[in-house]
């Protein structure tokens, strides 16, 4: 039996025992994680991660929390040294597919593209606003526009939303290029999308009309204008080149977000999160294949997302992620899985869904805590890097908390509602950890 799958049985049988309960001493935790802790003073110490990361087909970088700057800052050393130095192909990240395309035109400097990277970014308007309006993505998509001017346009690296919302904008940009291309398909698809006119953009409302037996449902309909696409490939794509991809993933997004709210409102399981992680998954997978064989991908989004989800207490609840469904469909060794975490600091975040950004206090992490057991190191930043030594390590394997923070929080209840049960060394490949994290700069006020 596979070694990651017996792990995942244990996993299971040890998930709800407290930590430290079956009896292994912290101090031997700590003093194991301290002789292999490599320091976080400069890129330059991640040479052997970048090195090992180089090698693999995709590689995954998580964030504690969307409103941390040292995650969005070394997820940007991380990228540019796996673009310039080992010629990876793009960035896909946990938002949206249209709204930040323009920003991919721009940093392949796309004719009639924006003036500047900033001025992509201030025109997004779905919340929450800071995850991707913030200076340090200006910085890292002006380093990437000055990398690809003077590489060929096919080798231009690119940077793309893998997310599922946004649908009522992408539904939109399906229709504005048909009808630039083909005014035929255009009426076809206009009529199928037609379907969603009663709820004026509204996808919750859709939802929940539909669950309530009021409303048609409109999955046969997104369907049939996904197809269109894919039936009628090479004349479009005869016509509109590149942007025939943009499109076909428009086309994709209205349909994946319609079953993502349908089973989010219908059913109370993990179906509406596993129809979300595999659109991701589908969309890197995409990506991928745009590029061609030997293509290579950077992706940035929460852990919760991008570490195996089999080592955590999410495989309790049967949800999936994307770093569980890429080890599986390209192997284990053509997929990197890099953690971050945090002990304690400030982050942006909102106290309820669409509320106020704000800048709120991160308390110190949870007794028992894996970022606990960090900061017992003494150590104020370093990485780690896991190799079968590590994953036989009995203290280190056994589950522990390790914090996630989302775009609301309430640093009160901590303690009790995020943290996520976690076989960190096989969760991740490597883990980078700060004693204590700042906010991300937003351009937003």
């Amino acid at each position: 039996m596979n070694k990651q799958v017996i792990c995942s049985i244990i996993f299971s049988l040890l998930l709800f025992s407290p930590a430290g309960s079956i009896g292994y001493a912290a101090d031997d935790v700590v003093s194991w994680i301290s002789s292999r802790a490599r320091p976080l003073n400069s890129g330059g110490d991640l040479d052997t991660m970048i090195e090992i990361a180089g090698e693999r087909r995709l590689v995954l970088t998580g964030e504690a929390s969307h409103g941390t700057r040292e995650y969005y800052a070394w997820r940007d050393t991380i990228s540019r040294r796996l673009l310039e130095d080992h010629g990876f192909n793009f960035i896909a990240v946990e938002g949206d597919w249209a709204s930040l395309y323009e920003l991919n035109r721009y940093v392949k400097g796309k004719p009639g593209a924006a003036a500047s990277a900033r001025e992509v970014l201030e025109q997004l308007d779905r919340w929450p606003l800071w995850m991707w309006g913030n200076e340090e993505i200006v910085a890292l998509a002006e380093w990437m526009r000055s990398y690809n001017e003077d590489l060929p346009e096919k080798e231009r690296a690119g940077f793309y939303g893998m997310d599922v919302y946004d649908e009522f904008r992408s539904k939109e940009a399906v229709l504005a290029f048909l009808e630039t291309h083909d005014r035929d398909l255009y009426d076809q698809a206009r009529n199928y999308y037609n379907c969603f006119s009663p709820y004026g953009g509204d996808s919750w409302e859709y939802a929940q009309s539909v669950a309530r037996g009021i409303g048609d449902e409109c999955s046969s309909h997104t369907e049939a204008v996904y197809s269109l696409f894919e039936q009628h490939r090479r004349h479009l794509k005869d016509l509109a080149g590149e942007e025939y991809y943009y499109a076909l993933q428009n086309a994709r997004v209205v349909k994946n977000a319609e079953k993502f709210y349908r089973k989010s409102v219908a059913h109370q399981d993990a179906s509406a999160w596993n129809s979300r992680a595999r659109h991701m998954n589908t969309t890197v997978n995409f990506l991928l294949d745009i590029y061609g064989e030997d293509a290579r991908g950077i992706v940035w989004a929460h852990n919760t997302h991008i570490g195996d989800a089999r080592f955590t207490e999410m495989q309790q609840f049967n949800q999936e992620n994307i770093g569980q469904l890429a080890r599986v469909e390209h192997g284990p060794e053509e997929v990197f899985l890099v953690g971050f975490s945090t002990y304690q600091g400030e982050v942006k975040a909102g106290a309820q869904w669409e509320g106020a950004m704000q800048r709120m206090e991160v308390p110190p992490a949870r007794s028992g805590s894996i970022e606990a057991v960090f900061e017992s190191t003494g150590l104020d930043a370093f990485h780690l890097l896991f190799d079968d030594g590590d994953r036989t390590h009995d203290g280190f394997m056994e589950p522990r908390g390790n914090r996630a923070i989302g775009v609301v929080y309430n640093p009160r209840n901590d303690h009790q509602q995020n943290y996520v049960n976690t076989i960190v060394p096989l969760r991740y490949d490597a883990v980078l950890f700060f004693r204590e994290t700042e906010v991300l700069t937003p351009l937003f006020r």
